[in-house]
């Protein structure tokens, strides 16, 4: 087979866990296109089996949706009649819908196109999925859903392949950052308010590590460099932080990460890296760096986040602070050692809200920092002996 265009145009976490589904799409694809969003690019070049990237900001899914105009529809159709895949792929979330990108698709030329859809598509569809959201498929996780969309377009994963999340290899050697494996990342940082631990549970959280003995670094975007300094506390090094410059200004402001040079960490840069320290890299890695960052710990700790799914695909366990706004059985951490912490019932339960509902947030608020270091020591992976 010839080109074939795969969808997943929200977050990173979301492309990542689509990571199984484009193996095997690439096992028979001679290429394989992702069409992401501007907040999944990044996880879409690290995954393998992606020949190439092609961007555009879904109306009906991006969280900040632009317009729906003929100018921004108009270029998405040129760009899919220049690279005229022989068939699609549409994955989405439950609540997402696949035919108005369908109809786009058609309206491209693409002759096959494949999609989960509880809706009647018409025509839209040539490989029409139907799951029970509601029933039996209520609980398969989101990587085995998308990895069933595949299978009924006739793509499989080919022997030898696990089925697991992964990143491309090698990943950035970031040892100038970390010091050597054995750390514990904290990531406070989330996309909805929604799925927060309060930012004084992830400071005690750090402090409660450090007492352990533990290294611990605090990552975060560009936009969490205050929360993750609250975090990290005032004894965080490094203590070089770099004054903003004109570059680094610009890359944030269209929503770039910087990589560790541009934020002034030369090559010869070493990290704290004693035990108890803490070390805050928060806004100061892109990332194919912050996989590489992950790789090297021991255990992350972070909300449902794209980060917990990174850390998936590059193998270490995850203690995951979990709003159950989405269900855990199919968003939880997959194919890793894991934590689920956070009360799975309560009321704010499958209600998809970018906001607590509830005063108060209880699902999370309720969880103690001591209960999530003792989360930390369960899965914590052999390589902490390395310190």
């Amino acid at each position: 087979m010839g080109t074939v265009l795969v969808a997943r145009p929200d977050n990173a976490g979301d492309v990542l866990l689509a990571g199984p589904a484009i193996r095997a799409v690439a096992a028979r694809a001679r290429e394989v296109v992702l069409l992401a969003g501007p907040h999944g690019r990044a996880a879409g070049e690290l995954l393998p089996g992606v020949s190439r990237v092609l961007e555009w900001r879904t109306p009906w899914i991006d969280p900040e949706p632009p317009p729906v105009s003929g100018a921004h529809v108009t270029r998405l159709i040129r760009e899919i009649r220049r690279l005229a895949p022989e068939q699609a792929l549409i994955f989405t979330s439950f609540h997402q819908s696949p035919l108005p990108l369908a109809l786009l698709l058609r309206l491209a030329g693409t002759p096959r196109i494949a999609a989960i859809s509880t809706d009647y598509p018409g025509s839209l569809l040539d490989v029409r999925r139907v799951v029970d959201e509601d029933g039996e498929d209520a609980d398969v996780p989101e990587a085995e859903r998308m990895l069933g969309l595949a299978r009924q377009a006739d793509f499989d994963l080919p022997p030898g392949d696990d089925g697991r999340l992964a990143v491309r290899r090698p990943l950035p050697d970031v040892g100038r950052l970390t010091g050597p494996p054995g750390y514990v990342v904290v990531h406070p940082g989330v996309s909805a308010p929604a799925r927060a631990w309060p930012a004084e549970s992830w400071a005690r959280l750090v402090r409660l590590l450090a007492a352990e003995g533990r290294r611990v670094v605090v990552t975060g975007g560009p936009g969490e460099r205050v929360l993750t300094a609250s975090v990290a506390g005032p004894a965080a090094g490094p203590a070089d932080r770099p004054a903003a410059d004109p570059l680094t200004a610009g890359a944030v402001a269209h929503g770039l990460t910087p990589g560790a040079a541009a934020h002034g960490l030369t090559p010869g840069h070493r990290a704290p890296a004693g035990p108890g320290s803490v070390l805050d890299l928060g806004g100061r890695t892109n990332l194919a760096e912050l996989a590489g960052v992950i790789a090297g710990a021991c255990a992350v700790v972070a909300a449902n986040t794209g980060p917990a799914h990174l850390a998936a695909a590059v193998g270490t366990p995850v203690v995951s602070l979990f709003a159950p706004v989405v269900p855990a059985a199919r968003w939880a951490p997959y194919g890793v050692p894991s934590v689920v912490l956070g009360d799975q019932h309560a009321p704010c339960r499958g209600s998809r809200a970018r906001n607590c509902p509830i005063p108060g947030h209880p699902c999370l608020s309720s969880v103690p920092a001591e209960a999530v270091a003792e989360a930390v020591g369960r899965v914590a992976a052999p390589r902490e002996a390395t310190v």
